[in-house]
């Protein structure tokens, strides 16, 4: 009998997700975030797409995206995924970043993969230390040396050109999408914003940013819902208040996304507890 084990800690010394995937067989369609993802395959093979780029991924193979980075992968094979993680927010990466470099900004990472990485043992470490709740500053001196190291080797301190090639129309569709998230948008309004056609402007948002722009709206749309459910807020009025058209809908698309349900996600921030878990077996 199958096994799926999906376990979510948030550590508050570092101000960071942790997740762990056992044994899931889950597809992930296209999206993105708008923090850091670090992790790295235990078991598995798994096929990802991110801007556009086509990996294959196996064990000891680490991914990182930036915030924004469109992602999507699947298993191969029918095989299992046994996947870690660790989350950051951009205003706790700025802060690693200034500590580190002495300089304040957001980097951009370069390389999606890291093919069978030496740094996959340093991660995996970490990953336990945090998954263990330790309090004691060791985890703390782990993360800095895995920044440290990632941006050494694995940054571009310019603008990325894939930025740099988005155009004005495609940035005001973005930048209305952000702030209209919880509005009833439609294709023809986007076009007549934009001034493209229905079917240039699919082609152009997809093109430029690697994701179509249903997509994009509900990607953050579930980025904001988080952040809520962070807060206590019950599914239900989540639901409502990020722009889903029902309840199941919602909870549906979050967990295609996240791997999680509004629900549990929403137990790992459970106010007044000590320790901020959660882990879900399913058999």
């Amino acid at each position: 009998m199958s096994r799926e084990v999906r376990t979510v800690v948030y550590d508050p010394d570092l101000h960071l997700e942790a997740y762990q995937f056992e044994g899931i067989m889950q597809k992930f369609p296209n999206h993105f975030h708008d923090y850091y993802v670090i992790g790295f395959i235990e078991e598995g093979k798994r096929h990802l797409i991110c801007n556009n780029q086509e990996y294959l991924l196996n064990s000891g193979d680490i991914i990182i995206f930036n915030p924004q980075d469109p992602h999507a992968c699947e298993q191969v094979d029918g095989r299992k995924l046994d996947y870690r993680c660790i989350n950051i927010q951009p205003e706790v990466m700025l802060d690693y970043v200034r500590e580190i470099t002495g300089q304040a900004y957001l980097p951009r990472f370069s390389t999606h993969v890291l093919y069978q990485s030496e740094l996959v043992s340093s991660l995996h470490e970490l990953h336990q230390f945090i998954l263990e709740e330790q309090h004691d500053f060791c985890k703390e001196e782990m993360l800095f040396l895995l920044l440290d190291q990632l941006l050494k080797d694995y940054t571009d301190t310019e603008t990325a050109e894939a930025e740099q090639n988005i155009t004005l129309e495609i940035r005001q569709l973005c930048d209305y999408m952000e702030v209209h998230y919880t509005e009833n948008i439609s294709l023809n309004e986007l076009s007549e914003l934009s001034g493209l056609s229905k079917y240039h402007l699919l082609r152009q948002f997809t093109r430029q940013k690697g994701i179509s722009p249903y997509r994009y709206l509900e990607t953050i749309r579930i980025n904001q819902a988080k952040r809520l459910l962070e807060q206590g807020l019950p599914p239900i009025d989540v639901a409502a208040q990020t722009g889903f058209s029902d309840q199941s809908h919602f909870t549906n698309f979050f967990k295609k996304l996240i791997g999680l349900t509004p629900k549990q996600y929403r137990r790992i921030f459970n106010h007044g507890a000590e320790t901020k878990r959660l882990q879900e077996n399913k058999r």
